[in-house]
């Protein structure tokens, strides 16, 4: 399934819609993350499109979601600067993703504050070894092209950082393709896991640093830091890096650790 007929069926409208040839971009029995997230931040923006640029985002994935849905979407509030939108998608009758996008306009700054370039650079993305061919789950067999960008194996510090694109980035702005990305990698907290058991996203939390980010060759550099696990969740700091060091997102999730 291309990215296009993914996000092709949604229209300005909203209300009830089918995607087709869903089998790509599933993990388990639900739509992939951020597929759904991007899902419901077309719904947003097709809905309302003379909104600012995006700034940051707040979505739960509350059960899974299904080939049959329906598309909800709404301004909760649009001020002089700042314009926040809640975006649903809503599966049988149930809710199972809910949405908050951040808008917000360009202004004079009053801070000014980069974010420090990334500690220990792994080196290029093209001459990084494959990971991860023909494994995993099959969103990431069919979709995306991933590298190693670590020494570690195996268990260690929580952390896990790879290479990550896109292999069809086609008809997707520079937003739109972090937001799919974005969520790609396992948690960190899977290198502290005592056994294999199955591991769930319950929610995730972003800021945008750049509102029109770009790198080189769709490349992006991705890691999922366990910054505390217990009681079988974990906190996890999620970031994301141009092929130049420039982070470019950062990030927060609340994932379910079974087994």
């Amino acid at each position: 399934m291309t990215i296009a007929s993914l996000i092709d069926p949604i229209t300005a409208e909203g209300g009830h819609v089918r995607f087709d040839n869903l089998d790509h971009w599933l993990q388990g029995r639900t739509l992939y993350g951020g597929a759904s997230a991007l899902v419901a931040y077309t719904a947003a923006i097709r809905a309302f499109p003379e909104l600012p640029p995006l700034r940051a985002a707040q979505i739960a994935f509350v059960a899974p979601t299904s080939p049959d849905a329906e598309l909800r979407r709404e301004i909760v509030r649009q001020g002089r600067n700042v314009a926040q939108v809640r975006s649903e998608i809503w599966c049988e009758g149930k809710c199972t993703l809910t949405a908050f996008w951040l808008f917000g306009t360009s202004r004079e700054p009053n801070a000014e504050h980069k974010a420090a370039p990334v500690q220990d650079w792994p080196g290029s993305p093209e001459e990084a070894e494959p990971a991860m061919k023909d494994k995993g789950p099959v969103f990431i067999q069919h979709n995306f092209e991933i590298r190693r960008a670590q020494e570690m194996r195996g268990p260690g510090d929580p952390v896990v950082r790879r290479w990550a694109r896109l292999e069809d980035r086609e008809g997707l702005d520079p937003v739109s393709e972090l937001i799919l990305l974005g969520d790609v990698l396992p948690p960190g907290a899977m290198r502290a896991m005592q056994r294999q058991g199955p591991i769930s996203s319950i929610n995730w939390s972003f800021n945008l640093l750049d509102t029109q980010p770009t790198t080189r060759d769709g490349w992006w550099l991705s890691e999922n830091a366990s910054q505390h696990a217990s009681d079988g969740y974990s906190s996890e700091r999620l970031r994301l890096w141009n092929a130049d060091g420039e982070q470019v997102l950062d990030g927060m999730q609340s994932v379910a650790i079974f087994g």
